[in-house]
């Protein structure tokens, strides 16, 4: 099974395919520029920040449970104990 620590260290271009082939859509966000997805990844939460202005993927990182964000999430779903 893949988790975040096979995928953490790998460029944008390689984390892409393996998230979308291993992991499982959760749920999206609207926050500032972007579109933040959240997938499963085994039992990781990982949020991939895509730019719609110039329809790529910025970002992929592990989800961090301390940011702001985390409301927006819990606002429209039940997230366990991480």
């Amino acid at each position: 099974m893949i988790c975040w620590s096979n995928l953490h260290s790998l460029p944008l271009e390689k984390k892409i395919p393996l998230l979308y082939e291993h992991a499982s859509f959760v749920m999206n966000i609207r926050y500032y520029k972007h579109k933040v997805n959240l997938y499963l990844l085994g039992s990781d939460y990982v949020e991939v920040f895509v730019n719609h202005k110039r329809a790529s993927i910025d970002r992929i990182a592990l989800l961090d449970t301390r940011h702001t964000r985390m409301k927006f999430y819990s606002d429209q779903i039940k997230l366990p104990a991480i």
